[in-house]
């Protein structure tokens, strides 16, 4: 570890100047630029499968031509094509229980959706069965499920991973993978049921019920398989606290007491004297969705088949027709600002000469927001062998509201790609620091986490927390902020007083630490300890 960290800091201390030149170009002027131009209503949210699509791709190819990238696709273009089908749910349905009937209002307490690629779906008296946090952890022995045959039923479960209080036990308070809401519903899936509902509770989702139904609530999408999602169960869905408390004293079930079973390795699955119904219709649609990919192939004849690949998703939540005033998400922050920020890396890498030893890809991916889709698809057909892939470096949601003392790592303790980090950020004169809410599992929520489960090492930065000029508390306040009012939401547009300083700074740290990796004779590794580590490439 100290040899690979010490190589990686000569490679960056002797590299020739037109890096260090290169990596002071990046502006905050041209990233603010690009911000506005990706977010403007012209661009109409970004949506994967409609025309903000088309003007999308066509401005990034537009951009990596003029700046000299390679086609990134062997097949001498700028596009990786991914093979997507939209699936909009008109989902309705209520519960039974105790001689009551509990109406679920869609859009309102209730979101679901129907992943079979079928016209009509119907689920019809399933019996509903609360499996606590839906969680099997071997490795923790841990299981929510107990055995018991669950198929046919609707699996009521609470978000996120356990909170048991034992820091030996799912990363403490960090979110692990079996916190995640595409993790439950994998597991209900295996299980054969017909449906799994997630209790919405915002402190541990990490943002609000609004959330849901301004993406969920909305064309779904998912990539295109041979059989048409028929493996999939009927029903995924998300119900809010309220509701789920409501449904659950209807039938003679206490919440706050469920929940604090649930926390335990003792917990078994709670049959309720409830069954539920619900009516699926489907307006399915197939869309030829496309991530957008450059390079700049490397120098050292030995090392040029390995590769660096920086990640940032270009799309957004598109435009909704139904709502009243604007109907346009305009993903400012979320991701226009990585977009940008991904195009800055590639202009300053252009400029070096000579190039880097290594070849640096540039991914801009599609369908983040539908579930790391444009990603995921990457990994699993990947246009440069995974196995000869370095290192992910991930963009996604850059920081606006000026310099910081301080970075943010995600997930950390993950790969050596953060001793690199350590020494680049020491050298800018800042420091590391751990996620102020790892509990949101933020390491499980972006596209580099579709190539670390393929175990390629993945990097990936927060805001940091100290800002230079700025009381305590600022940084929180403004995450808060974002948080509970711009977030997947059409307000997150550019704000007027925004300072791209501190997302510049953070740029190049970025870029020093590609750099290095790109130059080193070794490569980063995953670290003890991490759930990647013994993942076959």
């Amino acid at each position: 570890m100290k040899r690979y960290v010490a190589v990686l800091a000569v490679a960056g201390l002797f590299g020739c100047g037109g890096a260090k030149s290169a990596r002071e170009s990046m502006s905050a002027a041209s990233m603010l630029n690009n911000i506005k131009k990706l977010s403007s209503d012209e661009f109409e949210g970004r949506g994967p499968g409609s025309p903000g699509e088309e003007k999308t791709v066509q401005f990034l190819i537009e951009q990596f031509r003029r700046i000299g990238l390679e086609p990134g696709n062997p097949d001498s273009t700028y596009v990786q094509q991914v093979p997507l089908v939209g699936i909009t749910s008109q989902v309705t349905g209520s519960i039974q229980v105790a001689g009551k009937r509990v109406e679920l209002h869609p859009l309102q307490d209730f979101v679901g959706v129907g992943r079979p690629q079928k016209e009509s779906i119907e689920v019809k008296d399933s019996g509903i069965v609360f499996v606590g946090y839906g969680v099997v952890a071997p490795e923790y022995n841990w299981d929510d499920y107990k055995g018991v045959d669950l198929k046919g039923k609707t699996l009521l479960m609470l978000v996120n991973d356990p909170p048991t209080g034992d820091q030996s036990l799912f990363k403490g308070k960090a979110m692990t993978y079996y916190g995640r809401w595409t993790y439950k519903y994998d597991i209900a899936n295996e299980k054969g049921a017909a449906g799994a509902i997630i209790v919405h509770e915002t402190g541990p989702a990490g943002y609000p019920f609004e959330v849901i139904t301004g993406s969920r609530g909305r064309e779904n999408f998912d990539i295109a398989t041979p059989d048409k999602n028929q493996n999939r169960m009927p029903l995924e869905a998300w119900v809010t606290l309220d509701k789920a408390k409501e449904l659950l004293q209807a039938a003679g079930q206490d919440f706050d007491a469920l929940k604090k079973q649930a926390a335990t390795r003792e917990f078994k699955p709670v049959p309720l004297k409830a069954k539920a119904s619900f009516q699926i219709k489907n307006q399915i649609r197939e869309v030829q969705s496309r991530n957008v990919v450059g390079k700049l192939t490397g120098s050292d004849p030995k090392l040029r088949d390995e590769y660096v690949i920086y990640t940032a998703h270009w799309d957004h939540l598109g435009r909704d027709e139904t709502k009243q005033g604007d109907q346009i998400f305009n993903g400012a922050v979320d991701n226009a600002s990585g977009t940008a920020g991904l195009l800055e890396l590639a202009q300053a890498f252009a400029g070096v000469s000579p190039r880097p030893k290594r070849t640096l890809v540039f991914l801009s991916v599609t369908a983040e927001e539908k579930g790391l889709l444009g990603a995921r698809y990457y990994a699993d057909n990947p246009l440069y062998p995974l196995n000869r892939t370095v290192a992910n470096i991930n963009m996604d949601s850059m920081n606006p509201w000026g310099k910081t003392e301080d970075l943010v790592v995600v997930g950390k303790g993950q790969s050596t790609l953060e001793d690199v980090l350590a020494a680049v950020a020491k050298e800018q004169g800042r420091t590391l620091v751990d996620e102020p809410t790892p509990e949101k599992g933020f390491y499980y929520r972006s596209d580099h986490f579709e190539f670390a489960k393929k175990g390629v090492p993945a990097l990936y930065l927060e805001n940091g927390e100290r800002y230079v000029g700025k009381p305590a508390g600022f940084s929180e306040q403004k995450r808060d902020e974002y948080t509970n009012k711009d977030y997947h939401k059409v307000s997150d547009e550019v704000k007027p007083g925004w300072d791209l300083a501190g997302a510049v700074d953070d740029l190049k740290v970025l870029f020093e630490v590609g750099y290095r990796v790109a130059q080193a004779d070794t490569a980063p590794q995953w670290k003890q300890g991490s759930e990647f580590k013994n993942v076959k490439r």
